[in-house]
């Protein structure tokens, strides 16, 4: 996915229980913050689409160094 000039990334995190999301979101957002570490342009935003099904992306409306959630 691309916004402006800069090509940006973006996961889908799918767990089957809750003792499951901790690790797979960690494991999602340290991967984006590698990316972003790279090119410091925007934060992660973790979206919940549905129970138990996540998206965490590298979004220019999130400040550098910050993750924020939202829902769907």
């Amino acid at each position: 996915m691309s916004y402006g000039s800069h090509q940006h990334h973006a996961l889908r995190v799918v767990v089957d229980s809750a003792h499951e999301l901790d690790s797979a979101l960690g494991s999602a957002i340290g991967t984006l913050q590698e990316r972003a570490a790279a090119n410091p342009c925007c934060g992660i935003l973790v979206t919940r689409e549905a129970a138990g099904e996540f998206t965490v992306a590298l979004d220019e409306s999130v400040p550098f160094g910050v993750t924020q959630q939202r829902l769907a």
